[in-house]
């Protein structure tokens, strides 16, 4: 998949091309239901497919520091994309002066001077341009002028998007939506993040020096230093994987202060069960949350402290064991 950052990027010859444009945070199943739908259109028109994102999201500019939890870094998003099949990703620098741009001067200076779209692809509460001003009518209308088709996807489609299975906590009718996985990430129901993704919620980022209370306790951890505006699950103790240098490893994941040892700083930390003498410092890791476990706690001594640990390590590997043995 090439990978362009900007629109002087895109190659200048450049043809016709199948377009669709979003934030798409997270890629998740309404976002797999479009793009697969752009990638399909592609391949019948004999054309290329283009995702168009945006770094930073579009409300950092329009209303500072209101950036919202990020599902998923910009190298996930597109290693997820180009295994939909996408062909090229074009990242737009959202910018104040972007940000200004009209809906119309929108089309004109992304969509047909640069990326010649044949047809584009979006959901139906798809907007753009100043103050977005610009919705799915009113790039059907233009397509008229523009020589492009415009197709609407329904994000509340059921099936198999994302290979997770059908999706019974939408069953009555409810959208996927970031939104939505960002509040159950935040409370840390999992499953239901799971649902709305297609897959376990990822969080990424360097293994960085801690307290060692871990290594201290027998149960060394990786302390994941993540990047800011990451989606961080509620605080408490999770079963997941911990994957580093391509390696993935089954892990009890500790997410909060530490309110044993009265820690003020929250952390992610994980724990690659039986994995004795990792180095990991300095190393960029991922940490895939599958199951919450238990909440944060504290205990009157060291053996219970203990105890509870391996408990969790117990119940973290039975969780991953049966979760890859029903893959």
């Amino acid at each position: 998949m090439q990978r362009w950052r900007g629109l002087e990027d895109i190659p200048q010859d450049w043809g016709r091309s199948v377009v669709t444009i979003g934030s798409y945070d997270g890629v998740h199943r309404g976002h797999q239901l479009i793009i697969g739908r752009a990638v399909a259109k592609a391949r019948e028109l004999g054309v290329p497919s283009v995702v168009v994102t945006f770094s930073p999201h579009p409300s950092e500019v329009v209303r500072p520091g209101s950036h919202p939890p990020i599902l998923a870094s910009y190298d996930r998003r597109a290693e997820l994309m180009a295994g939909l099949g996408v062909d090229a990703l074009l990242i737009l620098p959202f910018t104040a002066e972007f940000s200004k741009l009209s809906p119309a001067d929108f089309i004109v200076k992304v969509l047909v001077d640069k990326l010649h779209a044949r047809a584009v692809i979006e959901g139906p509460n798809f907007r753009f341009g100043h103050r977005a001003a610009g919705n799915v009518d009113f790039l059907r209308e233009l397509g008229g002028t523009y020589d492009y088709e415009v197709e609407v996807v329904d994000l509340v489609e059921r099936g198999e998007a994302g290979g997770w299975g059908p999706l019974p906590a939408v069953a009555g009718g409810v959208p996927f939506s970031s939104t939505l996985a960002r509040r159950l990430v935040a409370e840390g129901d999992m499953d239901g993040a799971a649902e709305i993704l297609g897959r376990p919620h990822r969080v990424e980022g360097v293994v960085v020096r801690g307290a060692q209370r871990g290594r201290e306790l027998g149960y060394p951890t990786a302390n994941v230093e993540t990047a800011p505006h990451t989606a961080i699950p509620a605080d408490g103790v999770y079963a997941g994987w911990l994957t580093a240098d391509g390696e993935r490893m089954p892990a009890a994941i500790s997410v909060g202060t530490n309110v044993q040892f009265d820690a003020t700083e929250r952390t992610v930390e994980a724990y690659a069960i039986d994995r004795i003498g990792l180095d990991l410092y300095g190393q960029h890791v991922a940490v895939d949350f599958l199951a919450y476990v238990r909440g944060m706690a504290r205990f009157e001594s060291l053996d219970g402290l203990l105890e509870a640990i391996a408990d969790d390590v117990k119940r973290a590997r039975v969780l991953t064991d049966a979760y890859d043995s029903a893959r």
